[in-house]
């Protein structure tokens, strides 16, 4: 077992399969010494998304339920990365990271949602997990999603 799925079994997460794209894009593409992974939404190990990660921030959820889903976008985009590169351990560090906030226009709480996926990086990958980042608030996400993260890792 890698260092990195070590590390995931120990804060109890189990990686989902990885969602298949719904469009015509590719899930990851790899570059290089980058990984970009695709915007992953807030799905569930079912592969489902919870009524409670449904709609906007500051109307139908708030806050906690924001942050998990942030969270849970960021299990997604380890579990496409372990799709791409088959061992986490390749992960040499996270670039970046780009959040996508489904919110009212008067929602001014983005960053501490973002924190939810921020916060998974960096608790898996310690020093490593450090990146950028861009959070934007949005009018509307794909299936109604609260909150959808896209990646950039560099990779050995």
């Amino acid at each position: 077992m890698s260092a990195i799925e070590a590390k995931l079994a120990e804060l109890g997460i189990t990686l989902p399969s990885p969602a298949a794209p719904v469009a015509n894009y590719v899930p990851y593409v790899i570059t290089g010494k980058l990984l970009v992974i695709s915007g992953q939404l807030c799905f569930g190990l079912d592969g489902k998304l919870s009524d409670s990660h449904k709609g906007k921030l500051g109307a139908e959820i708030f806050n906690e339920a924001g942050i998990e889903a942030a969270r849970l976008c960021a299990i997604n985009v380890l579990a496409q990365a372990k799709a791409a590169l088959g061992d986490l351990d390749r992960i040499t560090r996270c670039v970046r990271l780009g959040g996508f906030i489904n919110a009212m226009p008067h929602f001014a709480g983005l960053p501490a949602i973002m924190n939810g996926a921020s916060d998974l990086m960096v608790e898996v990958l310690g020093d490593k997990g450090r990146h950028a980042r861009s959070t934007i608030g949005v009018a509307e996400l794909p299936a109604d999603a609260a909150v959808e993260v896209e990646a950039m890792f560099e990779i050995a």
